[in-house]
């Protein structure tokens, strides 16, 4: 795969949103967000957490370049922003849904003329800390696996009570392979006759979401937050918003 166009997961989106991959010129993103100390390893304990768009509708060579990637807001520290980074989502997820469910007025040069651009959020790249962060779902601890969730093997060790996932996969392997009948390389005397279970598709993911309640934010007492998104894509714009948890 040379390009994020060659997956699967693009075909079929383009087989469930016909009129959206009918328009090559609307935009195709993925948001990706991490944490980093500005001030260096011997530094100030510091961490800031930048969030960036990447358009996917450019070439191999070109798509995942510096200069071609939307630094669409910067988390202040000094901590990780944890529960709360919903809060400073809340204004790039109201922008994308505008792109995807509108579009916004925009010049296309090559032809002289005006369309509207639609956005599509395909996918987000994170490591498993951050996305535990991003998804809700708490990626430490015994049930830390965002695929198995409840349905886990996880244990915790007898002495040090630290969670352990060891022989937790064999259940993803094919129901032939020989690793399941293995009883001597894995959990002693154990086969593993389990099928994993299937990943939750967005709709059973929303049904299971939908009985909590949504972030709020904190009373005006406290220092506000500066951060900076994008409008619309197209230019940048700073805002002020206050931390807050979920209820």
């Amino acid at each position: 795969m040379c390009h994020p166009s060659d997956a699967e997961a693009w075909r079929h989106f383009d087989k469930s949103y016909p009129d959206f991959a009918v328009e090559p010129r609307n935009v195709r993103l993925a948001l990706c967000t991490d944490g980093f100390a500005p001030h260096g390893q011997y530094g100030r304990t510091y961490s800031c957490w930048p969030v960036i768009l990447t358009p996917y509708n450019f070439p191999p060579g070109m798509c995942m370049k510096p200069e071609y990637m939307f630094l669409t807001m910067v988390i202040p520290g000094p901590s990780n922003p944890k529960r709360c980074i919903d809060i400073y989502l809340e204004p790039l997820i109201k922008e994308l849904l505008q792109l995807w469910h509108v579009g916004v007025l925009t010049h296309d040069h090559a032809t002289n003329q005006a369309f509207m651009m639609r956005a599509a959020l395909m996918w987000t790249i994170n490591d498993l800390p951050a996305y535990g962060m991003a998804s809700g779902w708490s990626t430490a601890g015994i049930m830390g696996c965002p695929v198995c969730m409840e349905d886990t093997h996880a244990f915790r060790l007898q002495h040090g009570r630290k969670a352990c996932y060891f022989d937790c996969h064999r259940q993803f392997l094919p129901h032939d392979h020989p690793y399941r009948r293995n009883k001597r390389s894995f959990t002693k005397n154990r086969q593993e006759r389990k099928i994993a279970r299937p990943r939750l598709t967005g709709d059973e993911i929303r049904r299971r979401v939908e009985q909590y309640g949504t972030a709020v934010e904190e009373p005006l007492t406290y220092p506000p937050v500066m951060a900076m998104c994008t409008s619309g894509l197209r230019k940048a714009s700073f805002g002020i918003f206050r931390t807050g948890t979920r209820t």
